[in-house]
């Protein structure tokens, strides 16, 4: 039997912060935010739970870390390049950050301790539209109108039964066949003639929208 001590033995990794809230997020992508307890955490880690608490304050310090480095994953406007390519592009990476830790989605924006990288986030994006003409009035409709859509869109889209076009037309023929022929005809039209179309994939509707909604804040900046 070898100690911490013993030539043989495995170096212990030092606990950190950054190591439980990685640790912490990697638990919630696999089980979700539910399966999440500090018990789980400190076994994930090798420690007792007991030790997260030198890094942690309790569980909603853990919350509020977690959806910090969540944040921290986003890509943020750079300065340079036109305010609709910097928006296109950091609701892109919003995105694409919430399909890996759907979790997060909800509660993104429900912590009243919010972290640097959260804070970050806002007061960049924030300048980005400040410095492209916005009123401060219309950087706050325009933020909320495109991380409604953002947030809407990654939660419907992470509670649709399917991942694939191939499971996609599955579903969608599965749903079509319980019912007569002719009993629902527009939505059969849309199902035939769209979703079950070669290359279609539910993920591409975002930018389409997202196009819609910055070319009307757009305009709204422009008359306003």
């Amino acid at each position: 039997m070898t100690t911490p001590t013993d030539p043989g033995a495995e170096p212990r990794v030092r606990l950190s912060r950054d190591r439980v809230l990685r640790a912490a997020v990697a638990l919630a992508d696999d089980g979700g935010i539910e399966s999440l307890s500090m018990r789980k955490l400190g076994g994930e880690l090798g420690v007792e739970a007991m030790s997260l608490y030198n890094h942690v304050a309790n569980k909603d310090d853990l919350l509020n870390g977690m959806i910090d480095a969540v944040f921290s994953e986003i890509d943020l406007p750079s300065g340079e390049g036109d305010w609709i390519t910097a928006m296109r592009d950091r609701s892109i990476s919003a995105r694409e950050v919430l399909s890996r830790h759907p979790w997060a989605t909800a509660l993104m924006d429900s912590r009243t301790t919010p972290g640097p990288a959260t804070l970050r986030h806002h007061d960049t994006v924030i300048g980005t539209l400040r410095q492209a003409g916005f009123s401060i009035e219309m950087a706050a409709h325009a933020i909320s109108a495109l991380d409604s859509y953002t947030y809407g869109f990654a939660l419907q889209e992470a509670a649709l039964p399917f991942d694939t076009p191939e499971e996609t037309a599955e579903v969608a023929e599965m749903i079509m066949a319980q019912f007569p022929a002719g009993e629902y005809p527009h939505l059969a039209e849309l199902t035939v003639e769209h979703v079950l179309q070669p290359g279609y994939d539910y993920g591409n509707e975002f930018e389409f929208g997202l196009g819609l909604i910055l070319d009307g804040l757009d305009r709204a900046r422009d008359s306003a």
